[in-house]
């Protein structure tokens, strides 16, 4: 990571966000369509929520993706360590 600031403008939910930071521009450019996708997923999943509780819920679900992908990490370093 380089400390150049980047600027890239994305699409997400309908919306248009100016993005800034010293990620790659790429990079930045892939969170916001795989977060657009699971809004979109979201949402016609869910036909009378509101953009902000698409969102929230959106993001919860993310956060039960983190958890449940850092307890299989969690094993699979316990698995590793019983292995040596």
């Amino acid at each position: 990571m380089s400390d150049k600031k980047n600027k890239v403008t994305v699409q997400i939910y309908g919306e248009s966000y100016a993005l800034k930071g010293n990620i790659e521009p790429e990079r930045i450019m892939r969170l916001a369509a795989m977060l657009d996708e699971r809004m979109n997923k979201t949402a016609k999943a869910n036909l009378r929520l509101s953009p902000t509780k698409i969102a929230v819920l959106t993001a919860l679900n993310i956060a039960d993706d983190f958890l449940r992908l850092e307890q299989d990490y969690l094993e699979l370093i316990d698995l590793i360590k019983e292995d040596k």
